[in-house]
């Protein structure tokens, strides 16, 4: 028998695109198959083939249902795999209506794209998928239950365990049987939910692992603990501090999990008094479905009544139709919305910060992980100006930001489930992290394990698995990004700052003359490079 061979197509080295592909005797087995975000560098992997014959994939298991984890799955089905993808019930229904929405954003966004190049002469493109192919992708969808052995393969068993990130999320399980009787046991953590998260338990999962696949997205950084209680008053004053006659408090969410808990704490707010009752839009068809995914699944979850009763308020409004969606920009008192993508990168929230961004009135309060690259980011970070859509926008609204809604574990936190689970005998690789965040989860993790086997893997590094140990592979291997390109600015990102750069110069130039030197300087400069 062969020693498995595990490789990392996605989250090494940064926090979008998991997938990881276990190579064993019973076969090849890919954990989750996410899309990638952040820099135009690396959403262009979206678009270029896998790093592997789909067809020569004999199963799936997916971990949860968010995009950066089940995204590319109908790609996967598109070019070939044919066989089951075992996840858990609740994400099954999730899955249904994020991947369909996936399919609806890029159909928009590449005819969007297709006319802005049509009027450059530059060749369009065609979308990742299509919603017949999303169809064709749940038909291979096999719930599992929590806790229940299932087969994967013939030789290859999984099992889930609470992961506590979101509704439906599961740490993944895996054993596999060697030569002899001999099992090699996986285990996979998908992502860890913090402690205290509104409406899911704390994660769990089994002791006494060959080798353990651990996210690591906040290993850099201590949250304080904050109890409900304590997060719903953090919430209460932010939303306080915004309150301005005609301004708006935006708040860029992700449509499944973050928005319910805000809808949650906001109802539960206004119930009490802590709040008035102010009008709150869900302006995203996308979490409004997952809302409907949520409240079948009530039972599911912790303090699910509160949050079904949250949903009955009047105060609040659901925008499902484009036309509703344009109309709040005709509301004059001050309000809330609640928008997506979390990382301001598609959807509605685009046109609503393109609306708001530019007024002092308005407040945008950012309540969860941006990545390095996306727009969520640059405002985090202070960016002055910004370019949504092709058009500049001065940045005039406070943004604000509050860590509590967090769906991952802190440092402390991560080590405590590592920590749980021992002993890892042979391997801990550290993923689903930028790289301050694996460096200091790895110098925490080596104080509990061997540090010569807490390994942080690069973007399609490959690794056998043999009984000493993990040996990383280089015959064969061509990364499709350098380490360099992955979770960092790209040229992309340079040319927009630039942009915003110049447009201001010229602004603050104080007459045409001044204008009219600056841009001869720049034109010289770029004749002087041409070839």
């Amino acid at each position: 028998m062969r020693n498995p061979r595990i490789s990392f197509h996605g989250a090494a080295g940064a926090v979008t695109g998991s997938c990881f592909r276990l190579e064993t005797d019973a076969g090849v087995i890919l954990i989750d198959c996410g899309m990638f975000q952040g820099s135009k560098t690396e959403k262009e992997l979206n678009y270029r083939p896998f790093p592997f014959e789909p067809r020569q994939i004999d199963a799936v298991v997916l971990t949860h249902a968010h995009i950066d984890h089940s995204g590319l799955l109908p790609k996967l089905v598109k070019h070939g795999f044919s066989g089951s993808i075992h996840l858990t019930h609740a994400t099954a229904d999730l899955a249904e209506i994020m991947l369909l929405d996936s399919a609806h954003i890029q159909e928009i966004e590449v005819r969007q794209f297709n006319r802005r190049a049509a009027k450059r002469s530059r060749r369009p493109v065609t979308p990742i998928y299509d919603e017949i192919d999303v169809r064709r992708t749940l038909e291979q969808l096999k719930p599992e239950r929590y806790g229940r052995w299932f087969k994967v393969l013939d030789g290859a068993r999984g099992r889930f365990w609470n992961a506590g990130h979101m509704l439906g999320s599961a740490s993944l399980e895996l054993e596999v049987q060697r030569a002899e009787g001999q099992v090699q046991r996986f285990l996979f953590s998908g992502d860890i939910g913090p402690d205290f998260k509104l409406l899911h338990p704390d994660p769990e999962g089994p002791t006494d692992v060959d080798y353990l696949v651990c996210e690591s997205t906040y290993g850099d950084r201590d949250r304080d603990d904050v109890k409900p209680a304590l997060r719903r008053q953090i919430l209460s004053r932010e939303v306080r501090d915004a309150i301005k006659p005609s301004g708006a408090l935006i708040i860029p969410s992700f449509a499944v999990e973050r928005a319910q808990e805000l809808l949650s704490d906001l109802g539960q707010l206004m119930t009490e008094g802590e709040l008035p009752r102010i009008p709150v839009y869900l302006d995203s068809p996308l979490a409004t479905r997952a809302t409907r995914v949520f409240a079948h699944h009530a039972r599911e979850l912790e303090r699910g009544a509160t949050f079904l009763q949250s949903l009955e308020a009047h105060n609040l409004h659901f925008s499902e139709s484009v036309e509703q969606s344009k109309a709040l920009d005709r509301v004059r008192d001050f309000h809330i919305v609640i928008a997506a993508s979390g990382m301001c990168e598609a959807g509605r929230i685009r046109h609503r910060l393109k609306n708001w961004l530019w007024r002092e009135e308005a407040t945008v309060l950012i309540v969860g992980y941006q990545a390095k690259g996306t727009l969520g980011r640059f405002l985090l970070e202070g960016a002055q100006n910004v370019r949504i859509q092709g058009e500049d926008i001065a940045v005039r609204a406070r943004i604000r930001s509050i860590d509590q809604y967090s769906g991952h574990a802190d440092r402390t936190e991560l080590i405590d489930w590592i920590k749980a689970r021992l002993p890892v005998r042979k391997g801990l690789f550290l993923v689903h992290g930028e790289e301050n965040a694996i460096i200091e989860l790895a110098e925490s993790a080596g104080r509990l394990v061997d540090p010569q086997t807490v390994i942080t893997p690069v973007l399609d590094s490959t690794y056998e698995l043999t009984e000493e140990g993990a040996v990383i592979q280089t015959e064969g291997i061509k990364p499709r990004l350098s380490p360099e390109q992955v979770a960092h600015l790209d040229w992309h990102n340079d040319v927009t700052k630039l942009i915003l750069d110049i447009n201001d110069q010229l602004r603050a130039a104080t007459d045409e003359r001044s204008r009219g030197v600056l841009i001869r300087k720049l034109r010289r400069v770029l004749e002087a490079e041409t070839p």
